[in-house]
């Protein structure tokens, strides 16, 4: 007999602006803050940023795809419906949980630096820290080889059908919804002394508006092309060809030929912490899922169920945990074969978690604080995620990084180049300084939730370096608060800004700490 599963999925959209103003709402039941009721399904169940996306995912259910064709058709439509935030240029992340082994599968797809990029070229530009645009921070794209991996591993759906839902809103066009069309706007400024972004997203030489319709022919040959050729044309073929004479052609760009022919993902093992019966589950570095585990270590030690929701107690703890677990993600955190062996395992260590959380002092915000010793011996992206019916789930986040991407929009191709080099540090010795052909420290974490060895829920947030915060706050919501997947998202959200990071800069005055209206005090 088939079973089914019920999934309760959940996306919080952290690229809205904390000032935006969660309204009470007049419901039969539950918070006041609720937007609306959960969906619950029995055979399969879809959840993405746009609802033509969602569309499609459900669509290839229907049609007997798995929760991964879903998901890959549904990435391929948000890449096209909302380029401010993904697309085939940027890279991509996943955990899988496969039904018929009852085990979870990490993919780490994300690219590395250009191989002729030395760490030198930036001492003799004279540049600190890496610039969010032009040719410098281009890393390669991981995406398409994610997607073509996944497949092979859990697809049953052939590529051309899945790709076909994309092909056809790029080439037929789409109407423009109210997020994207904001973030249009400002193309022209950031982006416009590039060559190609007003040939692709400027057409008759302005950003569409809200509810126009937009097309993108160039990209939707692109995707034409792989979903007849396979992630090969993208990294061996055409396109790798087009993207290294392009990068090479007055464009100052490293990014080449040989870095394109020789990327692969990865296969990774999860990791997890136990959070009050729950093992929640994150990818290893270069992402910064960990740092998620080691704030739900540190929180952990309070009993919540005597400090309310947004209280000042609750709010403290929670920013002071934030503090100790980011400065470690400053230190420690970057490619994982940059990292001293048996780290993560150390850094999420109930042991460590309470060395650490000894720093917290209840009635005083801390200014500064350091990195820890884990070796205590010794001293801007879309989320999506899918369920079907045979009880296969996918948790899968793509990015760009900083909105559209680098500026770089190779000629004829319709996608721009991630700019997600940006994130490594130009200070010599640590953990995430570049080097050439290694993967920078990354924000975009898909996540995974099981209890008793079965899975909970499939989940992640938006939002750059919130995300570790917004992963807390989701489980925080639910497993001591009582809340139902539904509120956890539209629950008022604690975040700060101000710690150290990845890239050298370095916290001194505490930060800043904002609340969405709702908070009750």
């Amino acid at each position: 007999m088939k079973r089914h599963y019920i999934l309760l999925a959940l996306t919080l959209f952290s690229s809205l602006p904390f000032s935006s103003i969660i309204r009470a709402q007049d419901r039969p039941l539950g918070r006041a803050f609720a937007t609306r009721s959960e969906v619950m399904a029995q055979h399969g169940i879809a959840c993405t940023s746009h609802p033509l996306a969602t569309a499609v995912a459900l669509d290839v259910l229907r049609k007997g795809g798995t929760a991964v064709d879903a998901a890959i058709a549904a990435n391929a439509v948000l890449g096209v419906v909302e380029p401010h935030v993904n697309g085939i240029g940027g890279d991509l992340y996943a955990i899988v949980y496969d039904a018929k082994t009852g085990k979870l599968y990490g993919l780490n797809a994300s690219g590395r630096s250009p191989y002729a990029l030395a760490l030198d070229t930036f001492k003799n530009r004279n540049i600190d820290f890496i610039p969010p645009l032009g040719p410098l921070p281009v890393s390669v794209p991981g995406c398409v080889d994610g997607w073509f991996t996944l497949h092979g591993r859990f697809g049953r759906m052939p590529v051309n059908e899945v790709l076909a839902y994309a092909i056809g809103y790029a080439r037929d066009g789409f109407a423009v919804a109210d997020e994207a069309s904001v973030s249009w706007r400002r193309v022209e400024a950031t982006y416009g002394k590039f060559p190609n972004v007003r040939e692709v997203y400027l057409p008759g030489g302005q950003a569409p508006k809200r509810g126009e319709i937009f097309r993108n022919p160039q990209l939707a040959n692109t995707l034409e092309k792989i979903a007849k050729g396979g992630r090969d044309v993208f990294y061996k073929g055409d396109i790798a060809r087009s993207i290294d004479a392009f990068m090479k052609k007055k464009n100052g760009g490293f990014l080449a030929y040989r870095d394109l022919a020789e990327h692969t993902s990865e296969w990774v093992e999860p990791a997890s912490v136990n959070y009050r019966g729950y093992d929640v589950w994150e990818l290893p570095p270069n992402g910064q899922g960990i740092c998620a585990l080691q704030m739900l270590n540190i929180l952990e030690g309070f009993d919540f169920s005597k400090i309310p929701f947004g209280s000042p107690e609750h709010i403290h703890l929670f920013v002071e945990a934030k503090k100790l677990a980011f400065e470690d993600r400053a230190k420690f955190y970057a490619d994982l074969a940059y990292m001293e062996p048996g780290i993560v395992e150390k850094l999420i260590s109930k042991t460590y978690a309470a060395e650490r959380r000894k720093l917290i002092n209840p009635n005083r915000a801390a200014r500064s604080v350091e990195a820890g010793n884990p070796n205590l011996k010794d001293g801007d992206t879309i989320y999506l995620t899918v369920a079907d019916g045979e009880g296969n789930m996918v948790s899968l986040i793509q990015s760009n990084f900083r909105g559209f991407g680098s500026g770089m929009v190779p000629d004829g191709l319709g996608f721009m180049l991630q700019d997600r080099g940006q994130l490594f540090t130009l200070e010599p010795g640590q953990a995430n300084t570049y080097a050439p052909h290694k993967r920078p420290f990354h924000t975009i974490i898909p996540a995974f939730v099981t209890k008793d060895g079965k899975p909970w829920m499939s989940f992640g947030v938006m939002g750059g370096s919130f995300q570790p915060l917004g992963h807390t706050e989701i489980l925080m919501n639910m497993i001591d608060f009582g809340m139902n997947a539904q509120e956890a998202g539209d629950a008022p959200r604690i975040d700060h800004q101000g710690s150290s990071e990845p890239t050298g800069e370095k916290a001194t005055d505490g930060g800043q700490i904002t609340l969405e209206n709702g908070i009750p005090f």
